[in-house]
């Protein structure tokens, strides 16, 4: 292989492996059923306004608690309205799972397919 070539596949190799790598957590189509362990059950859900939708195909995904694991605490994130990764989608909120007396964290995700999915830890799932 000559100079030239030996760059260009190195130019696509990083292309690609920064594009698997940076994907956003919320477009993922596979949810990774990895709990992290936490310090506090979730607080309390905030009240929140609805506000008027930016268009047909948004869908309102309620605000929530997310673990930030430094400096071990609650991040409230506020609800918005998104646009679902596919059609059939449906937000699973985050929830606390406790296993053998310590509570484990599940992030939200975009769930597909037939039913619902654990929402904000109360079984609700927010399906459109």
């Amino acid at each position: 292989m000559n100079a030239k070539r030996i760059a260009a596949f190195a130019v696509v190799l990083t292309v690609l492996v920064s594009a698997l790598a940076f994907t956003p957590a919320a477009s993922a189509r596979i949810y990774v059923s990895g709990g992290v362990r936490v310090y506090a059950p979730l607080p309390p859900l905030r009240h929140e306004v609805v506000v008027v939708r930016p268009g047909p195909r948004y869908v309102w995904v309620p605000g929530y608690w997310r673990w930030n694991p430094y400096p071990r605490h609650y991040v409230w994130v506020a609800g918005s309205w998104v646009l679902p990764p596919y059609a059939g989608a449906y937000w699973v909120g985050p929830r606390v799972v406790y296993r053998y007396h310590h509570p484990y964290y599940y992030g939200g995700y975009w769930g597909h397919g037939h039913g619902y999915g654990y929402g904000h830890g109360h079984g609700h799932g927010h399906h459109w």
